[in-house]
């Protein structure tokens, strides 16, 4: 392996690790503000139970993601200084703003909500939650923005041998970052309420404080199928703007060789790339891949022998990344239509309860697949068309990083445990006694 390899392999660890913390909290964070504004308004203190209880959680997934989203910033210097010496005018403002403005808020009010049980009012406590809702989910928005310069760099010119900042509007209204953030929202809230439906699920198979875990399944079901439902659209929709930016992310997603127009989709592939064409293709539907690409059944969509073989992205990864994420899509809204349909009564459909606790999984590894289209669809560039990967990369010997990735796997994976038991424990134990 060389450095290039191992760097981009020691990102993604740590992209992945944090990425298990980071839709839990943006999600989570909105249904508990919903939760104590159902307190507040009411009076009912079962509410009041609920935000405690899903607060818990959501303390012990956001500690720890803190921990592991602190060194991906720090990697852009020790791993990718190539990088951060030729576009860091723009990206490093972008991660300024999220960590010196979002982050803290989000960090003091959450300080607020947890310590402030009974010693501020209810409408000051109230405000907290509901700021580190809009903060947790804002941060994810500056994050977002920077990953989707990468992914169509704006409002730049090139001055003195690297890429300076030109228009900070352009950057802001950049189409194609707004597409992710959309879809990268949708899915997080969306495995908030399959969360909180599987560990509902969990205790009303026990017959555990029906009325709390009832209250929180139905909560659950309608976000579930509210965002479900959403991030399908809008996946849509972004697929439509990464097939106009980067053509060839979009026929590596499809594995698709020739450029035709009326192109067909096949439901059977078994992409070939050494060969250039695909080893299996069986069960083609004519024009939908035109008609899914452009919203033109007739539409030409370019086919990957079209670039240059430096230029292609990874096919067979990127084709079984968008594979897996949109066969686990089309199974989200189904699931979340049962639960919402079925809600008062549960107790008569034991194997969707079940279910739905199998399912906790299933959004995350959803989630990773989309990234995983989103980043090595995106390769060779480190930024689209602008710079290649390995240029970016820092000067250090190959052992340096070796070692590194070995760290990062080793302490990540006991952090991983970690999150994983506390998360298992607590949801396990249930609400405190009214």
């Amino acid at each position: 392996m060389d450095v290039v390899l191992l760097s981009r392999l020691q990102f993604a660890i740590a992209v992945f690790f944090h990425f298990i913390f980071v839709p839990l909290t943006l999600g989570l964070s909105v249904m508990i503000a919903i939760m104590e504004t159902q307190y507040v308004r009411t009076g009912n203190e079962v509410y009041k139970r609920m935000a405690k209880f899903w607060g818990k959680l959501f303390l012990i997934n956001f500690a720890l993601g803190v921990v592991t989203g602190i060194t991906l910033e720090f990697q852009f210097g020790t791993n990718w200084s190539r990088y951060s010496e030729y576009v860091g005018d723009i990206f490093g403002s972008l991660l300024a703003i999220e960590a010196t403005v979002a982050f803290f808020l989000e960090s003091t009010f959450l300080a607020v909500w947890h310590f402030g049980w009974d010693k501020v009012s209810k409408r000051v406590h109230l405000f907290a939650i509901w700021a580190v809702a809009v903060a947790s989910n804002i941060s994810a928005l500056w994050i977002i923005l920077a990953n989707g310069w990468m992914q169509n760099p704006v409002g730049y010119v090139l001055r003195n041998g690297r890429a300076e900042l030109d228009s900070f509007y352009e950057v802001l209204t950049n189409v194609f970052a707004w597409g992710q953030y959309f879809h990268t929202i949708f899915a997080a809230w969306m495995l908030a309420g399959f969360f909180v439906l599987g560990v509902s699920a969990w205790h009303i198979l026990r017959k555990n404080e029906l009325d709390f875990f009832n209250r929180s399944f139905r909560l659950g079901a309608v976000f579930a199928l509210i965002f479900a439902v959403l991030v399908a659209v809008q996946g849509h929709n972004h697929g439509n703007t990464v097939a106009k930016l980067q053509p060839a992310k979009l026929a590596a997603m499809e594995s698709h060789w020739e450029t035709q127009s009326g192109a067909p989709m096949y439901l059977l592939v078994v992409p070939d790339e050494e060969n250039e064409g695909n080893a299996i293709q069986a069960f083609g539907i004519p024009n939908v891949l035109s008609l899914l690409a452009f919203n033109d059944p007739n539409a030409e969509v370019v086919g990957l022998k079209d670039f240059p073989k430096e230029d292609r992205p990874p096919v067979l990864l990127t084709f079984l990344s968008f594979r897996l994420m949109v066969g686990l899509g089309t199974l989200f809204p189904i699931l979340a239509g049962l639960a919402w349909l079925w809600r008062n009564k549960l107790e008569e459909k034991p194997w969707l309860l079940k279910s739905l606790i199998y399912t906790i999984p299933l959004p995350y590894i959803t989630i990773m697949a989309g990234w995983n289209v989103a980043e090595v669809g995106r390769q060779p560039w480190i930024v689209y068309g602008m710079m290649r990967t390995s240029d970016a990369v820092s000067p250090v010997p190959v052992e340096s990083v070796a070692t590194s990735v070995i760290a990062f796997v080793v302490v990540y994976s006991i952090l991983g445990i970690l999150d994983i038991y506390l998360l298992k424990k607590y949801a396990k134990k249930g609400p405190q006694s009214a």
